[in-house]
């Protein structure tokens, strides 16, 4: 087949790689809008399922990912001036440009050919392909220019968020909610390498507009997080890539996911809440699946028609997930009013349709009695055959 993938970030360049490494017969093209060497995001965090699903579909790209990431271990939440609270656990990090990078030297290998400052305004750009995968993110632009045959529909968030760096290492997952006059404001930190942090700051958007970050400048705005934020930074500074952007998070979805030859992948066809950590995981799936329905060497419309139904299936949960992760931190106030334990106990609880019904002090009370039952009942039918053949009853 001949494929263009438009689009050069980890959705496109993952799925060039399964194809051409099945078959080298393929004719794989990358075209990606911005300059080589150019992100526009800093870390993103992964678990071992990932992992796991990479390894399965290319080991040597796993092997990659795997020696290239930071590992976290842990999570905490600090909430005003209380002591933090830890649960253990581990995680990965790596950051956005490192994974391009080795994407794209595996493409290489492969003899993908990757075309960079490559525009598609039109797809009669595009005549000699088999198929196309507009893999262009969430503001795809080929997605638009079929807009009345995908029909995308987007939500956007109530809360105000930035994307931000720092040279503070979070080698645990951190939860950070600083009370401010105008509203809580707190962050998602993480490292991806051994010198930099993701720094994602939330808030109410009273809240932002209270702190004066709708008139504030860059430099000001950077300075002020800093000062929020200085007990948790231990002296490390606060940057952005390129102007300082506030943003409103907006959930995408898509009635149809493929038009004749041109197929959605990645943003371009989902988007899922930062808080749920899956956009990578997500896209990458999707690629893996696309690669694994074309190598049944079936006819290309039932091909797209068997990845649209099944992704759009396991995508679910995983935006109801989303939605209700969100909610829970638009709703932050509602659960400050806790102490730390509660409210990270709540807080992995998000997902819940049923936490945002009920008064946080009651769910918190219900929770632990059928998390105590279910201990319970796991100790019976442990302890039950070991009773039985101690006593013969």
């Amino acid at each position: 087949m001949r494929i263009t993938c438009v689009g050069g970030g980890p959705a496109g360049l993952y799925f060039s790689i399964l194809m051409k490494d099945r078959d080298p017969s393929h004719e794989l093209t990358v075209l990606e809008r911005s300059p080589a060497g150019t992100t526009y995001g800093w870390g993103v965090v992964f678990w071992d399922d990932l992992l796991d699903q990479v390894r399965a579909s290319d080991p040597a790209t796993a092997r990659e990912l795997a020696g290239n990431a930071f590992r976290w271990h842990g999570e905490q939440l600090a909430l005003g001036d209380e002591a933090p609270v830890y649960v253990p656990g581990t995680g990965y990090g790596i950051g956005r440009q490192r994974l391009l990078d080795l994407l794209r030297t595996r493409a290489r290998e492969l003899d993908i050919e990757l075309l960079f400052e490559e525009e598609v305004e039109d797809l009669s750009r595009l005549p000699n392909a088999d198929l196309v995968v507009a893999c262009d993110g969430v503001n795809s632009r080929l997605r638009e220019l079929l807009r009345d045959r995908f029909a995308p529909n987007v939500h956007v968030g109530r809360n105000r968020y930035i994307w931000l760096g720092t040279s503070k290492v979070f080698d645990v997952f951190t939860f950070a909610f600083v009370p401010t006059a105008a509203g809580w404001i707190w962050c998602h930190a993480y490292a991806f390498d051994d010198q930099t942090s993701t720094f994602i700051v939330e808030c109410a958007p009273e809240t932002w507009s209270g702190l004066g970050f709708d008139r504030l400048g860059d430099d000001e705005s950077l300075r002020l997080l800093e000062h929020l934020f200085e007990a948790y930074l231990d002296g490390g500074t606060l940057r952005a890539k390129g102007p300082v952007r506030w943003l409103d998070f907006r959930t995408l979805t898509n009635e149809r996911w493929h038009h004749e030859n041109v197929v959605l992948m990645g943003d371009a066809a989902h988007t899922t809440h930062f808080t749920i950590g899956s956009g990578t995981k997500l896209a990458l799936e999707d690629a893996i699946a696309l690669a694994a329905e074309l190598e049944n060497g079936k006819a290309l419309e039932p091909v797209l028609e068997t990845y649209e139904r099944g992704r759009k299936a396991a995508l679910r949960p995983r935006q109801t997930d989303a939605h209700f992760s969100a909610r829970w931190f638009e709703d932050v106030a509602r659960y400050a009013e806790l102490d730390p334990v509660r409210m990270f106990a709540l807080m992995h609880e998000r997902r819940s349709p049923l936490l945002p019904r009920i008064p946080p002090a009651l769910y918190y009370r219900l929770h632990q009695a059928t998390h105590n039952v279910r201990t319970l009942r796991r100790l019976r039918r442990f302890a039950a055959p070991r009773i039985k053949a101690l006593y013969g009853r």
